[in-house]
């Protein structure tokens, strides 16, 4: 299987040679697991896009330091390519902006949450297994980044997953998209950078609450599991 990373971001130049690019994390994270796995990387901020969307088997898009209500115009075009996938029905996972962009495009929204910055370590908890998902425990914890999140999920989404702080945490439309609020690619080193770098943007407590939750580990290789499960062509997903 190939896979399109649509790259939506590119990491602080100080921290690349330590971390990678974002689509450097997901080829790390998914390679591991499934070495067969062929990738190409679509720098969609540039506009940069496959001759053809059968180019590849399936699509993931990045997370992003922007707001998919940004008057940008790459994010637009994005989201026009999101709708002409979902028209198709082709595989498509994303992560966080690309969580919300999905959402954002196929008729939900996005925007600021009232209860203000996610940041370090969170429990997001499935209403449901689905049929991708290892049928083991209901919460799973996860690394998240964000000061947006999904308000209204897409039209004809089922949300899988959530929390208080995040009721939309996770989304399946049909059997060909699913997307992630949280950053299964992201290791607690990258992130301790992050909330470093955003501290006075996200507010002493959440900060503090945020560094002390990295003390425990993220499931990252089971959540990277149920992506290349509900990526695996022929695999049931409803």
């Amino acid at each position: 299987m190939k896979l399109g990373i649509l790259k939506t971001d590119a990491v602080r130049p100080q921290w690349v040679p330590r971390f990678g690019e974002y689509p450097d994390m997901f080829i790390a994270l998914l390679g591991n697991l499934d070495p067969d796995l062929e990738f190409a990387v679509y720098d969609v901020e540039q506009r940069e896009y496959p001759a053809a969307i059968d180019e590849v088997d399936a699509y993931l898009i990045t997370g992003s330091k922007s707001s998919v209500y940004d008057d940008k115009p790459w994010i637009g075009i994005l989201m026009d390519f999101v709708c002409e996938l979902h028209r198709r029905h082709k595989k498509l996972v994303g992560i966080c902006f690309g969580h919300q962009l999905v959402a954002h495009a196929l008729g939900g929204k996005a925007g600021k949450s009232p209860r203000g910055w996610g940041v370090g370590l969170h429990t997001h908890r499935f209403s449901t297994a689905p049929p991708w998902h290892d049928q083991g425990e209901m919460a799973f914890d996860i690394l998240v980044s964000h000061q947006d999140q999904v308000l209204k999920a897409a039209d004809g989404a089922r949300v899988l997953a959530g929390s208080e702080f995040c009721e939309n945490a996770v989304c399946q439309i049909g059997d060909h998209i699913l997307t992630f609020q949280g950053h299964p690619e992201f290791v607690p080193a990258y992130l301790r950078e992050i909330m470093e770098f955003r501290r006075e943007r996200i507010g002493e407590q959440a900060y503090a609450a945020g560094m002390a939750s990295l003390a425990s580990a993220p499931e990252t290789q089971r959540v990277a599991r149920w992506i290349l499960n509900f990526l695996e062509p022929g695999a049931p997903t409803t």
